[in-house]
């Protein structure tokens, strides 16, 4: 299938296929998210990948493909359908239909193109697609790779977060590249057979209070994206590592994650009416998972406070983000079980949002010796209060911080205006 440009004239000569584990994952297999998954399930990770062009120099699709059937075999559920038990209770089928796979070209060099791009280009670069509305047809995984005129690459890769945090995401992405290099990962031990959570209509009998971290939303049924009353867009800035400095100086060295999030907090508060947002939503590494496993295991707490945000000392809003987190992990999970699964919720916008990616080896994909010159990672499906990223701007940490803030429209240039006074950096 080959479509015609996109509307920006950017991208073109689209081109769709899937490709799927080597071999036959086996009858009736079926692989159950978490609660904490199903929490998830309305948001979505977006990450791109950046090359020059000797990383894929005299690389065809084909060479580029060959290696992700025996990837594939490792991650299997990744190549699943959604269904719902009689519950409702939504599972995975593990029948092997396959990741969709995208083939494009750009119009611009890559040096052109990251002189040019934000956060809406980069979207053309990593499929938007989301799960439904006819979940049985719906992959969880799509792979972009998209040529520029110079010969660079840029592989992008869209992740329903039902099947894992940004750490699970990175760990999966991260073999395929061990998987070129010649690593034969082991089949994981099949995770089920038959269903179990995903068949049963017990539900909590203690009633349980939402947690902060979460909000509901108008019923989604089978088309998993939220629908906010205003349009969200997102825009990155890059925090020098001597800019980050200054900023750990102002916030008593609290760190570069909490540092960057006490400034902006009190940014947005003067940009918003009121004392707050008095309450903010924190995600963050948590407890390592067994290798090939995916999931939801980072960590989701708040920071509440009963004051006004836009007078705060920095330094104490840095500390409370640092040492005063209330995880929140336990009462979701509560949360989802009580409704058998189907809750509609989303959690990155729910409040205002700082998500670390501190942790995630964003540099550790390698294509045949060659590593990305650049890393990005967007999320889908925020809700209004929006959400801050902070990711590391280069494989070490003397290249600062690129920090990605997704947030209703009319709230942006007068961030920026903030920032700008606040940091000159906008």
């Amino acid at each position: 299938m080959v479509s015609s440009k996109s509307e920006e004239g950017l991208i073109y000569n689209i081109k769709l296929s899937s490709v799927g584990p080597a071999r036959v994952t086996g009858q009736d297999v079926v692989y159950e998210p978490s609660n904490m998954d199903l929490a998830m399930k309305l948001h979505y990770l977006r990450g791109i990948y950046y090359f020059d062009s000797q990383a894929f120099q005299d690389i065809t699709i084909y060479n580029i493909k060959e290696p992700m059937f025996l990837w594939f075999n490792y991650y299997y559920m990744t190549n699943g359908r959604f269904r719902r038990a009689e519950s409702g209770r939504p599972y995975i089928k593990c029948n092997d239909c396959g990741a969709r796979f995208i083939e494009a070209q750009c119009d611009k060099t890559l040096e052109e193109w990251l002189e040019m791009k934000d956060g809406t280009l980069e979207k053309l670069l990593v499929s938007n697609q989301v799960l439904g509305p006819e979940l049985a047809f719906s992959p969880p995984i799509l792979i972009q790779h998209t040529k520029f005129k110079c010969g660079g690459i840029a592989l992008g890769l869209s992740w329903a977060h039902v099947l894992g945090d940004i750490f699970s995401a990175t760990e999966f992405w991260n073999v395929l590249g061990k998987v070129v290099g010649g690593y034969n990962p082991p089949r994981p031990i099949n995770l089920a057979h038959s269903l179990t959570k995903a068949n049963s209509t017990q539900t909590l009998q203690k009633i349980v209070e939402d947690p902060l971290s979460i909000k509901r939303v108008d019923p989604v049924e089978d088309h998993w994206i939220a629908k906010n009353s205003c349009k969200m867009e997102t825009f990155s800035i890059h925090v020098s590592a001597t800019k980050l400095g200054h900023l750990q100086s102002r916030t008593d060295i609290q760190g570069p994650f909490e540092s960057v999030c006490a400034v902006i907090w009190q940014s947005i508060s003067r940009i918003r009416d009121g004392p707050g947002p008095q309450v903010v939503t924190i995600c963050k590494k948590g407890e390592e998972k067994k290798d090939g496993l995916v999931g939801n295991t980072q960590v989701i707490g708040v920071v509440k406070v009963d004051y006004s945000i836009r007078e705060a000392n920095p330094s104490e809003l840095a500390r409370l983000i640092k040492h005063e987190i209330i995880d929140e992990r336990l009462k979701i999970d509560e949360a989802i079980e009580k409704e058998r699964g189907v809750s509609d919720v989303v959690i990155y916008g729910a409040n205002l949002t700082f998500v670390s990616l501190e942790g995630a080896d964003l540099y550790g994909f390698d294509w045949m010796g060659h590593k990305p010159m650049n890393v990005n990672y967007l999320i889908d499906g925020v809700g209004e209060a929006g959400t801050v990223l902070v990711l590391p701007a280069g494989p070490n940490d003397t290249e600062g911080r690129i920090v990605t803030m997704i947030l209703p429209e009319d709230e942006i240039m007068k961030l920026k205006f903030e920032l700008n006074k606040e940091w000159s950096i906008a």
